[in-house]
């Protein structure tokens, strides 16, 4: 336990897949230190959880919610949030990285919904990515926080613990994202999103995971995670 950090490089793949049989035991041990696996973005409806996904690529959680903690309380419908423009917009949130083309795809997006959804947000993917700053990774963070459905969002968290791990492994974040959905259990695979991303980002971080501290670490497959037992 007291093995000094040698490796520079965290990401070495894991040695081997994580066998079938550690896969529910790996999320029973998340859940005993995750109490809470929901989102870290600030919200209190599904349009204001959309916006903040899609305010929230390239850029953090925190910057986020530095932003919309100002906007909503002004601007949270489609209406609202239209009314004040791009140029509008863009005063709440030029604290976040790539803002103006988010203001861009967000007072598109709060156009479309207006006429094409009834000012809903859609809970379907096809409807979903319809809409401007909308990918197959927003999608699966709005289809699963707000509606309950069984996607897996892959973020570079989630692409890190996955490969890591041995839980999944693969080259591209959809090839990570179809194995998770094919090994987690049914009754595990809601939560699973949260329990993973909040994982990678306070524990198995990225180049210095927290090995001696890490709830799975006998389920784990990262062939170097002995060396990073003091972290």
């Amino acid at each position: 336990m007291s093995r000094a950090v040698k490796n520079k490089t965290a990401d070495t793949p894991p040695s081997r897949r994580m066998p079938n049989r550690d896969v529910r035991p790996f999320f029973e041990k998340l859940a005993e230190t995750i109490k809470e696996p929901v989102t870290e973005l600030n919200y209190s409806s599904n349009f204001e959880l959309l916006i903040a996904v899609i305010l929230s690529a390239q850029a953090t959680d925190v910057s986020v919610n530095i932003a919309t903690d100002q906007l909503y309380p002004i601007a949270n419908t489609p209406e609202a949030i239209l009314a004040l423009g791009e140029d509008g917009l863009k005063t709440y949130i030029n604290n976040i990285g790539l803002y103006n083309a988010k203001a861009k795809n967000v007072i598109k997006t709060c156009r479309d919904l207006i006429e094409k959804f009834n000012s809903t947000v859609p809970d379907n993917r096809q409807d979903l990515e319809s809409l401007a700053g909308v990918g197959r990774k927003t999608a699966n963070v709005v289809l699963n926080t707000a509606f309950g459905q069984p996607t897996m969002a892959v973020d570079t968290h989630i692409f890190r613990v996955g490969n890591r791990t041995g839980l999944a492994t693969g080259k591209t974040v959809l090839i990570v994202e179809k194995k998770l959905i094919e090994r987690i259990p049914e009754d595990i695979i809601v939560d699973a999103h949260h329990y993973l991303i909040l994982h990678g980002r306070y524990t198995c971080q990225a180049r210095t995971p927290k090995c001696g501290a890490c709830a799975v670490y006998d389920e784990c497959k990262f062939k170097d995670k002995a060396k990073f037992l003091e972290m």
